[in-house]
């Protein structure tokens, strides 16, 4: 469950005031037990200037960011026929996004904001600043430049909400399209994105609630929605199903696979590390937070719990009816435990650096460690 008090003011009054469910049917579990636990990484560098947000990833700051991994399927499973790729930098003001998107046939229709923007071809990115898999933020745009900014309260899965009356404050966003949009008589090259987000406003879910320290790690991903078109009568229109005659599945082509066709599932989602240099100096490490796999395997007992509630109408109080000798964390005796009440309950397992890793029944996950005793010393 989520609290209003957890909340600025304004994203409180913009909760009561703008709380909408997008779920439809519960969905089953996925089945994650085949699924090995790596996400992209990537390093975020500094922007030594504050950028023009054009659309056009043509400042030296771009040029000397390194792009990432050739987006995959959201599965994992398949190659996309068109690259995408996108650009990290940040500075005292905003956390900055480019990306480049390859494509033959440039169409967008939606142009009010907060429109149903994946209901066109559009990039979309998932922040979740601390980690825990709850308050994260969603941001969509097509090749028009229109937004759809929300703030996720937690995973649908876990009853959401979406806040669409929320609103990024000082959001800059900018398209460059290489061809002709919505003429199908000519064929395009792509489009690129570029867009700034304030950390004021990222800050209301961050540690510290600031924006980051060098070193820091956030969960970040992204994706981008592909609809299969036909031109009808000089026009794009969606490819329909023959069988049904409504539009065939979008594609979801993303930087960390999911392993599901699920954007929200945060703990999917890739880990971006913040460096102080700018890019093109001394390129810094990545560093593995081994808590992440403790996470995970924490993760894999909360859908367990989630397909054993579904069987039993409880949640298991002995991990044993779980299997949980068969979650093992390399270079870690996992032994968690768990307190069960009837609709409630919290896993505990010791982590790595002193830390204990918990998760509870609605998906939030966290780390504590044990605080040194005050004005400790030698006798």
């Amino acid at each position: 469950m989520f609290s209003l008090a957890s909340f600025s003011p304004r994203v409180a009054s913009c909760i009561l005031a703008g709380v909408v469910t997008l779920q439809g049917q519960p969905t089953p579990s996925p089945d994650f037990e085949k699924l090995a636990f790596a996400p992209r990484h990537a390093i975020c560098y500094r922007a030594p200037v504050p950028l023009q947000i054009d659309g056009r990833l043509s400042e030296r700051a771009w040029t000397a960011a390194p792009w990432s991994d050739l987006f995959v399927d959201i599965d994992g499973t398949k190659r996309p026929p068109l690259a995408t790729r996108v650009k990290m930098l940040w500075d005292d003001e905003f956390l900055y996004f480019g990306a480049d998107l390859e494509e033959p046939h440039l169409w967008a229709t939606l142009e009010a904001r907060d429109s149903v923007i994946f209901q066109d071809n559009d990039f979309e990115v998932f922040i979740d600043p601390d980690g825990d898999t709850h308050a994260y933020f969603e941001l969509e745009i097509n090749a028009l430049n229109t937004v759809w900014d929300l703030l996720l309260i937690q995973p649908y899965r876990d009853g959401g909400p979406a806040v669409h009356a929320w609103d990024i404050a000082g959001l800059r966003t900018a398209v460059d399209l290489r061809g002709t949009l919505n003429r199908p008589a000519d064929r395009d090259e792509g489009w690129s994105v570029e867009i700034a987000i304030p950390w004021t406003m990222l800050a209301e879910a961050a540690p510290r609630r600031t924006r980051p320290r060098p070193g820091d790690q956030w969960r970040v991903n992204f994706s981008r929605v592909q609809w299969q078109l036909d031109v009808r009568d000089g026009r794009y229109a969606k490819r329909p199903d023959p069988k049904t005659g409504k539009p065939l599945p979008e594609d979801n082509w993303v930087w960390s696979p999911q392993g599901a066709i699920n954007m929200h599932m945060p703990e999917r989602w890739g880990i971006v590390q913040f460096a102080d240099q700018p890019a093109g100096e001394t390129a810094t490490p990545f560093v593995e937070d081994r808590n992440e796999r403790v996470k995970w395997a924490l993760r894999r007992l909360y859908y367990r719990q989630r397909d054993y509630r579904a069987a039993h109408g409880r949640f298991a109080q002995d991990l044993s009816l779980l299997n949980v000798r068969d979650i093992q964390v390399e270079g870690l005796d996992f032994k968690p435990t768990v307190q069960v009440t009837d609709s409630l309950y919290e896993l505990q397992a010791a982590g790595f650096d002193g830390a204990t890793v918990h998760l509870r029944q609605d998906g939030r996950v966290w780390v504590t460690r044990a605080q040194p005793l005050r004005g400790a010393g030698a006798l």
